[in-house]
């Protein structure tokens, strides 16, 4: 059960750094590369049959994309609100 909420955690930190590029904050290449690698190992679990490990690989590439340029910003909301209800759901 403490797994799940880690793993929750992690979701909430990417739609934070997704939320903070949406929004122009200061976010630290640091901070991106972050989670956007620990949302790729986090999707890996694709390969064990979890579906919504998909979002996690695509929000993975694309925050590693947003520290070069930004994309457009319907490709930042997308998985902003994804994130944030995957990371909401594990607390319940």
């Amino acid at each position: 059960m403490v797994l799940v909420k880690i793993l929750g955690i992690i979701d909430l930190a990417a739609a934070l750094a997704f939320l903070m590029l949406i929004f122009g904050l200061g976010v630290f290449t640091q901070f991106l590369l972050f989670t956007g690698g620990l949302l790729f190992v986090k999707g890996l679990f694709v390969f064990t049959g979890d579906i919504l490990s998909v979002v996690d690989l695509f929000s993975s590439i694309l925050l590693i994309i947003s520290i070069f340029f930004i994309p457009p910003i319907i490709l930042l909301w997308i998985p902003a609100f994804l994130l944030l209800a995957k990371g909401f759901v594990s607390f319940l």
